[in-house]
């Protein structure tokens, strides 16, 4: 069963894009994935799920019990879209983990939340991933004083982060940060349109939302 649902799930992503709706994203990993999204008005909830398959036949029986393999592959997928990467990434990034000191959980955990467009999300300068992948690709993100138009690249500490004068300056960017309502990052210094990464990304609050360590096991079977 689980292996039909991957490669049902594989099927929507076309162009390097994850084609499945929001909505029923979160749905299926069971957590909302666009917690800073407006849901005023909106018909349907990102969590809420009927304890029956979808289709004429689903009432007739109650959803089947999750094996070990599933419950990996969820986990997967979950921090997949989270982070709104593919798998042939996503495994380059536990490839290099386990040839890294440390516990393997934790560094994969450490890149993903590394990436530049995870750093400018965290910053406030976006409202969620997929807006500050978008800034990043629209090259409105300089490191260092360099523009940069990779959303995947790597953040080392000691980094300068800055929106680009243009952007920085215009209404939509300085109206759109104010009515952002999150806490920056721990590892990070904001001022205004700059930033700097002063620490090690602090990887506890992911962890209480991606259980790593099996995804760890899903692709060490």
């Amino acid at each position: 069963m689980a292996r039909a649902l991957k490669k049902y799930e594989e099927f929507n992503i076309t162009m390097g894009r994850d084609l499945t709706p929001k909505y029923k994203r979160s749905r299926r990993e069971g957590v909302d994935l666009h917690p800073d999204l407006d849901k005023t008005g909106t018909a349907k909830s990102p969590l809420s799920r009927k304890a029956y398959h979808p289709g004429v036949h689903g009432p007739r029986g109650m959803r089947r019990k999750i094996s070990s393999y599933g419950t990996q592959l969820r986990e997967k997928q979950k921090a997949k879209r989270m982070y709104g990467i593919l798998e042939k990434q996503f495994r380059n990034y536990y490839e290099k983990a386990i040839k890294t000191e440390g516990d393997t959980g934790a560094v994969i955990l450490g890149m993903l939340e590394s990436r530049l467009d995870n750093v400018v999300y965290r910053l406030g300068f976006a409202k969620t991933r997929p807006a500050a992948r978008q800034m990043v690709s629209h090259g409105h993100i300089q490191i260092n004083g360099k523009k940069t138009n990779v959303p995947s690249c790597f953040v080392p500490v000691g980094a300068k982060i800055s929106v680009i004068e243009r952007v920085a300056k215009s209404l939509r960017f300085t109206e759109g940060t104010k009515a952002i309502n999150r806490t920056t990052a721990s590892w990070l210094t904001v001022k205004g349109s700059e930033a700097t990464v002063v620490a090690a990304p602090d990887i506890e609050e992911p962890k209480t939302l991606i259980d790593v360590r099996r995804i760890v096991e899903f692709y060490s079977r």
